[in-house]
Order: C-alpha cells, then structure tokens, then sequence
C-alpha cells in the first residue's frame, strides 16, 4: 500500500522563499516570451513595404528579377543612393527554399534582389531605367543560356505608388520601339523575400574571375557603366 504523506507546516521563512521563486520563474517567462516576438522571421526573411526599412527610417526598399541574382546585384551595388542590395528569392510558395530547390524549378521562387535606397539622392523611377536597360525584358523566364521560371524578368511592388511606376515605365519602353519584342516583365506584389545563402552575396566583387562572371556579370556592369556613368558612387569611378 502506497505510504500516507503526513502534513507538514510551513514556516514564514519557507513561504517567503516560495514566493520569491513564483515571482523569479513569472519574470523568466516574461522575457522569453519578449524575446521570441521580437525574432526576426526564419532564415531572415523580410516583408518590408517600400516606405520601411529595418535599418534607416530615411530608406526606401525595391525588389527586383532579371535573371542570375549575380548580376542584378552587381549592377545596383554600383549605383549612387543605393546603400544595400541582397540577393535572394521571392514570389514562390515554400518556405525558406534553398539554392537547390529554387533551380529546381519547383519552388515558384525567381532569383532576385532587395536593395535599400535613398529617395533624395535616386528615385525609383531611375532604379527602373536602371533595370531595364541591364536585362533583357523580353524574354520569358529566361536570361541568355540561364533558362527557367527563377530567371523570369519581374518587378515585386510594395506599394501601389511602385506598381503604377512599374506599369507607366513598361508602357512607355514598349511605345518607345527601343525592344523589337513586346515586354514580358511581371508585375507581383512583393511576399516573403528569403536572402540566398551567404555565398551568393556580393558575388561578383568577391569573384571576379570566375568563369560566369568574366563571361556574364561583366558585361552587365560595363552597361552599367557605359549608360549611367553619371549615377556611379564616387568610390568606384
């Protein structure tokens, strides 16, 4: 038979104690609990609109696709305003997707950049011009040899003043005769972006020599260059 627990008084000293340990274990719960709601989303995910910014109150964010993220990011690290640019992926429906999955072709996901900008020394409009004339927008989900829905030419608006932009600059270059072919770039709305992994960043100024970015990413950059030598930070002319 199982033993009869016998009851034992509580001195004063051993209830205060108790309360001491209730108020301890209340306040680590406390803390916890902020801590965890204050996490970032996984894998450093960013949802920002184009009027926030995680870093400066004063920078605005844009998203776009144009193909390998190498050269999108190469291009926009250039440019005078710009004082951010991350490679990653967007526009697709699982979480927190890797390298491999997305060239899967799977995923939904395209290879794209998140930069951070400053509205009083580059405007959005000018990031457009910028991204259209360093790709090729008329050819769907795919960039030269790099073919698939991840290299798909799109415009991921955070706010209605973009995708009006966006919309008003594709009329106008399609107007213009400046393509022989109709513009395919799609407008989304901006979701979930995932930064790639870390040694997709800054790519092409940590490898120079490697064999796509001599045959590739350079000739972005000298475009860039070519066409917006006055947009160029001062740093790098």
């Amino acid at each position: 038979m199982k033993p009869t627990a016998h009851a034992t008084a509580i001195t004063p000293k051993e209830r205060y104690l108790e309360r001491w340990i209730l108020f301890l274990l209340l306040a680590i719960g406390v803390l916890v609990g902020a801590r965890v709601s204050a996490e970032p989303p996984a894998n450093g995910a960013t949802t920002l609109s184009s009027e926030q910014s995680t870093e400066d109150p004063e920078q605005l964010i844009a998203t776009f696709a144009g193909g390998c993220f190498w050269c999108t990011e190469a291009v926009f690290e250039r440019m005078e305003g710009v004082s951010d640019v991350i490679s990653g992926y967007i526009g697709g429906h699982v979480p927190n997707p890797t390298y491999e999955q997305v060239c899967s072709k799977t995923t939904g996901h395209a290879e794209a950049i998140e930069m951070r900008y400053d509205p009083s020394k580059v405007k959005y409009e000018e990031l457009l011009e910028v991204f259209f004339k360093t790709h090729d927008p008329t050819t769907l989900n795919q960039q030269g040899a790099d073919k698939g829905p991840q290299y798909r030419s799109s415009v991921f608006y955070h706010d209605e003043k973009q995708r009006e932009a966006a919309e008003k600059y594709i009329k106008k270059l399609d107007a213009s005769g400046e393509f022989d072919r109709k513009i395919v770039t799609k407008l989304e709305k901006a979701t979930t972006f995932y930064p790639a992994e870390e040694y997709h960043q800054d790519f092409f100024r940590k490898n120079p020599n490697y064999g796509y970015c001599r045959a590739v990413v350079v000739d972005k950059v000298r475009k860039f260059n070519r066409n917006f030598g006055g947009k160029i930070k001062e740093e790098l002319k």
